[in-house]
């Protein structure tokens, strides 16, 4: 990095610019800026996800994994601060497949599409998976960036959502969408 900031508050981005890792300075409504806010903001939801996990079954377990995600997040939001580096290569997106395909080798199949609910920590991991498609879609816009980070993203949200099968099944919460006829009215209340 250029320069290291010890405060938060120095007043540089007052007239709508923030400084890159290579010290180079951008608008804020860049679309590089609004990728950094997109994986910033899923790295947040990974938090939220970590406090509302079961602290027995698969909590711990997943609390370790996205622990380590957010770390890995961290890491691409430097890729994307400093571009032209490479962070995340074959491997890093194969560990996440391979992790992916371990989480949901013992669910069973699906046989409709799962609403986003039943437990807290269900209804966190599909906001995350959420989040996840959107920086995946704000990583892709930047040209000439590595095309590893948009798919790491990719297998991320795969991930989040396999996640959130798992902690659907482990609390009984999982809620499969139901096609409701045109003409049936809703509830009421």
């Amino acid at each position: 990095m250029a320069e290291r900031i010890n405060r938060v508050t120095t007043g540089r981005g007052d007239g709508g610019t923030t400084q890159l890792g290579t010290g180079e300075r951008i608008a804020k409504t860049d679309d590089r800026i609004a990728a950094l806010g997109d994986v910033d903001e899923l790295n947040a939801h990974l938090g939220l996800l970590r406090v509302a996990l079961p602290k027995d079954g698969p909590g711990p377990r997943l609390d370790a994994l996205l622990l380590d995600l957010q770390h890995r997040l961290f890491d691409l939001g430097g890729a994307l601060s400093l571009p032209g580096t490479v962070r995340f290569d074959d491997a890093a997106i194969g560990a996440l497949e391979t992790l992916q395909s371990t989480l949901n080798a013992p669910l069973p199949p699906l046989t409709n599409f799962v609403l986003p609910g039943g437990s807290e920590a269900v209804a966190r991991a599909h906001v995350a998976r959420t989040v996840c498609r959107r920086a995946e879609r704000s990583v892709h816009r930047l040209s000439g960036d590595d095309p590893a980070l948009g798919v790491f993203l990719n297998r991320l949200s795969d991930l989040l959502f396999t996640l959130a099968r798992v902690l659907g099944q482990a609390d009984g919460s999982e809620v499969l969408w139901s096609p409701r006829p045109r003409d049936e009215a809703p509830p009421t209340a």
